[in-house]
């Protein structure tokens, strides 16, 4: 049996200020990694999910970002008022949200996009 059913990785990767490619614990990173979780506990998914610190993701341009694994579907522009929707449509229901998906091909597997966004 896995450890974990799922994995949300939350960049917190500082840059020096005014890097031109920002940086996602400027955009509030560090702080959707603490409502991650706290609502993995409140909704009693911490034995099979966890939320996870993450360097640098290498898509500073579309932070916050966040990724799920097993499903490798990276999320962009992430705020807290997403972390919700992301918990019981993504990590509940198996349902990506696709609004939040960043629509890059490099990020998102060519499966995971709808056919008029890649």
């Amino acid at each position: 049996m896995k450890r974990y059913e799922k994995h949300i990785f939350i960049c917190e990767n500082k840059r020096p200020e005014g890097h031109p490619r920002g940086c996602c614990y400027d955009k509030g990173g560090a702080e959707l990694k603490e409502k991650f979780k706290q609502r993995i506990h409140e909704l009693g998914l911490k034995p099979t999910v966890r939320a996870n610190s993450a360097g640098c993701l290498d898509a500073c341009e579309f932070g916050p970002v966040v990724v799920v694994y097993p499903e490798q579907v990276w999320y962009g522009g992430v705020t807290i008022d997403d972390v919700e929707e992301i918990l019981q449509s993504h990590i509940i229901n198996n349902i990506p949200v696709e609004r939040l998906m960043i629509k890059h091909a490099a990020f998102n597997k060519a499966e995971t996009l709808p056919d008029e966004k890649q």
